[in-house]
């Protein structure tokens, strides 16, 4: 599997990219090669006196190759122009990544809501499965905040098309998942359904799929806004990872905020792994 990390070579960057047990993780799921990859955005511009940005960031790319090398991974890396998300969605396509990586520091107490603007942008526009590392704010040394990657998944399903195939993605995050918890969380208009036991059987079978694999593994159904119960569910599980499938956006309707997993991308305590639809050909 090859895996595209971005970096914009900050601190909360380093910590992700060169973390000796998220770089483990990686390898358990069979990650064997990573692409580092770095955007010097469109206006920077490098005839500016005495500054030459792609060297500077190519020098600061063969620091992290080293070590992510000497964790046994092979390593290419990527130093281009323009804008980041634009850029990295550009090289996964073209380098047919198994899955992009992108850190991001962990929650303002005043702006829960944010996050840093490439990996918003990637989140509306990845093509292909995305892990939001999530790194510790207000700190000049930070360092991740779940190291273990996948140690424990917090699955969200709706029974869609959409989080069936992020289902599919424990075929190879299993071989570092040792607990599953999933979620499914029913509207307000199926008040007075019977007992939940549709949604609690269809959990079960996903549950013993896992269990047969070796993930110990609970069902929680839910009732209500379905991101505010995912969340809730998060605070109490304090899972490594959350997985959820994204539905894919048209050009104008990405930029827009508002899906369930884009709330969940930007309000998480810890990872978000979204796994997104196809890309048409």
């Amino acid at each position: 599997m090859r895996a595209l990390c971005a970096t914009d070579l900050s601190a909360a960057s380093e910590a992700a990219i060169e973390n000796e047990t998220c770089l483990e993780c990686l390898g358990r799921i069979g990650v064997d090669t990573i692409h580092l990859v770095t955007v010097v955005p469109a206006n920077v511009h490098s005839g500016m006196p005495g500054v030459n940005f792609e060297e500077q960031r190519r020098r600061a790319l063969d620091q992290y190759q080293t070590v992510i090398e000497a964790a046994g991974f092979d390593v290419e890396t990527h130093v281009v122009r323009g804008t980041p998300y634009r850029r990295i969605n550009g090289i996964a396509e073209t380098v047919h990544a198994d899955l992009a990586v992108v850190s991001s520091r962990g929650q303002s107490p005043l702006e829960n809501r944010i996050i840093g603007s490439t990996a918003r942008n990637l989140a509306r526009t990845t093509v292909v499965p995305l892990l939001v590392n999530r790194v510790e704010r207000g700190t000049d040394d930070p360092d991740v905040l779940r190291e273990h990657l996948f140690q424990r998944v917090l699955f969200a399903t709706d029974f869609s098309e959409n989080a069936n195939r992020a289902f599919d993605a424990f075929s190879y995050l299993r071989h570092a998942t040792e607990e599953a918890t999933l979620v499914h969380v029913r509207s307000p208009k199926d008040e007075g359904a019977d007992a939940d036991g549709g949604p609690r059987e269809r959990l079960a079978e996903r549950a013993s799929t896992l269990e047969n694999w070796g993930i110990e593994t609970r069902i929680e159904v839910r009732q209500g806004d379905p991101a505010n119960e995912i969340l809730a569910v998060e605070a109490e599980v304090t899972p490594s990872t959350v997985l959820v499938g994204s539905k894919g956006r048209s050009r104008i309707r990405r930029l827009l905020l508002g899906s369930v997993s884009e709330e969940i991308v930007a309000q998480a305590t810890g990872n978000v792994f979204l796994v997104p639809p196809p890309r048409a050909v």
